[in-house]
């Protein structure tokens, strides 16, 4: 395995943002992107290795599957997106078929210990779909899950109530979708519970969770609508992410991982505060949930297993 080493697969909005992103971290020494269209992966990969002599040395290149042996974390951001009229299901059979053909190219040259990260959507399905086919130990399979719907929520309270949101700590968990789950019980500003902190608060005349969760669950449909696609955030979320791998910062993120009975679910990936570090998912945190946030984690849950189990119906 090489030291700093990581492939992203596909080179769309996202992949070649997410790649970008990685470039201009501290943390990546060299990044190989694969995609289907070689001569996009190319561009690609001569387009950023152009502004290297503009920061530290780094090596970009196009490639194949062998190419991505000896990374340290594979990123999968390949995908179909959804046809007018097609169904939900009929795009996750779709994905789900593209990554059965990525994880068979893919484990020919990657070990179980590298770090497979997913991003497609929807990510929670995909990264139990990832977890099934590839056969890698649940801890090495992650899915970027609501990293950015936590982050979409902390900047909308954060200007709300007129702070750094980087001093707010909030959780989104659950699917990343319209099932997801805010997590209002432990909300606090400095160590002060969102509530007691807008009772005193002079900057507004408290606050409207519904309005504000409804702008978050609904940020990425606002952004397509105004220009077709999401990727800024979602690259800068990913590079998180790699960040907490690569320096086993054992930072707590809000990634898609496989429970296996924490909080009542099993079997099925969704989002929840993890320990992330050198080795994945080192630890699943256990938050203590209001009945009402443990109540739709687990619908949540359900609807993912549902999709689940239609995708894998003939």
């Amino acid at each position: 395995m090489k030291k700093g080493k990581v492939t992203v697969i596909g080179a769309g909005f996202v992949g070649s943002t997410t790649a970008f992103a990685l470039m201009q971290s501290s943390v990546v020494n060299e990044i190989v992107i694969i995609d289907i269209n070689k001569q996009k992966a190319e561009g690609d990969a001569l387009d950023m290795s152009h502004g290297v002599p503009f920061m530290k040395p780094i090596k970009v290149t196009a490639g194949d599957y062998v190419d991505s042996a000896d990374s340290e974390i594979v990123i999968i951001t390949a995908g179909a997106n959804q046809k007018p009229g097609e169904t939900r299901i009929d795009l996750l059979k779709k994905n789900a078929a593209i990554f059965k053909s990525i994880i068979d190219g893919l484990t020919p040259y990657i070990t179980h210990e590298t770090t497979i990260l997913v991003v497609t959507n929807p990510v929670d399905i995909l990264t139990y779909l990832t977890y099934k086919l590839s056969g890698f130990p649940a801890s090495r399979v992650i899915g970027s899950g609501t990293v950015l719907d936590t982050a979409r929520f902390r900047y909308s309270l954060g200007e709300h109530v007129g702070i750094d949101a980087r001093n707010i700590h909030a959780y989104i968990i659950g699917e990343h979708g319209d099932t997801e789950v805010a997590v209002w019980s432990s909300t606090s500003i400095g160590q002060i519970p969102m509530d007691e902190y807008c009772r005193c608060c002079t900057n507004c005349s408290g606050i409207n969770k519904y309005g504000i969760y409804e702008k978050v669950k609904n940020s990425a449909y606002e952004i397509i609508q105004k220009k077709g696609a999401t990727y800024y955030a979602v690259a800068l979320a990913v590079k998180r992410i790699v960040e907490c791998l690569m320096r086993n910062e054992r930072s707590i993120l809000t990634v898609s991982s496989l429970l296996t009975g924490q909080y009542g679910i099993d079997d099925v990936c969704i989002s929840v505060p993890c320990v992330v570090g050198k080795n994945g998912i080192e630890k699943t945190l256990q938050l203590k949930l209001s009945d009402e946030e443990l109540s739709a984690l687990r619908s949540s849950a359900d609807t993912l297993k549902k999709y689940i189990r239609e995708m894998m119906e003939e």
